[in-house]
């Protein structure tokens, strides 16, 4: 079953990309495990995916120190400063720094550990209440102020959008970050070069392709629902 799920979302993104005349080369496909048992990430691990996404800390340390070293993991979840220590160096990119606080927690970290850690700033396009992330408009002055921390490299912008029934809804917002990500990369900011955009989930991930989206965040679409039981 996760097999001919997996060919499926490949095969969208696949169409997505000829539909926009993009390279498939351009897209990472995120597969995002949260709750789902170390199982059903080895079967899709052998269907060639490298690249998983974690919402919970101590569920992806687990992981982490459990599953093949080849793997790429994604911290795409809400982090806590306490949390940062377990994150920095497990992580390949952490695509939800949201505060200033939080960046520079990660960056003390990362020189505690002599490494760059990859982030992503999460922008809450839609304006959302219950959302994390900076708003659009601050995002710019965001950058500036983070863009001086030690051993963190700024990748790109990250963004959860609203959950609709229609996925088409969601295309403004999606080519509003990727305008944010072209406007905020010519003003030059020292240290900052961004090329990452993580972006569409899995009621609307062929959209956020089609509008620019190199990392879409698909769950559900390979793994079945989650089960919170536990």
């Amino acid at each position: 079953m996760l097999k001919d799920n997996l060919t499926n979302v490949e095969q969208h993104i696949k169409e997505a990309c000829e539909r926009s005349g993009r390279s498939l080369s351009e897209v990472c496909l995120v597969a995002v495990s949260k709750t789902k048992p170390k199982e059903m990430l080895m079967e899709v691990y052998d269907c060639g995916i490298r690249q998983f996404g974690e919402n919970y800390v101590q569920e992806m340390v687990d992981k982490v120190e459990s599953l093949p070293k080849d793997i790429a993991w994604h911290m795409i979840g809400h982090l806590q400063r306490n949390k940062v220590k377990y994150v920095v160096g497990r992580a390949a990119m952490i695509h939800s720094v949201d505060s200033e606080r939080l960046a520079a927690a990660i960056s003390e970290e990362a020189v505690k550990k002599n490494i760059v850690q990859d982030i992503l700033v999460e922008v809450n396009v839609a304006g959302e209440e219950n959302k994390f992330g900076v708003t659009c408009e601050d995002a710019s002055a965001f950058i500036e102020n983070i863009a001086q921390l030690k051993n963190i490299r700024i990748r790109g912008l990250m963004t959860s959008a609203p959950f609709v029934d229609n996925p088409e809804d969601n295309r403004k917002y999606f080519k509003q970050l990727k305008q944010l990500l072209v406007d905020i990369n010519q003003k030059n900011i020292d240290n900052v070069c961004m090329d990452v955009l993580s972006m569409g989930m899995t009621n609307d991930y062929t959209v956020a392709v089609e509008e620019g989206a190199t990392h879409v965040r698909v769950g559900t679409a390979i793994f079945g629902a989650r089960d919170y039981s536990h």
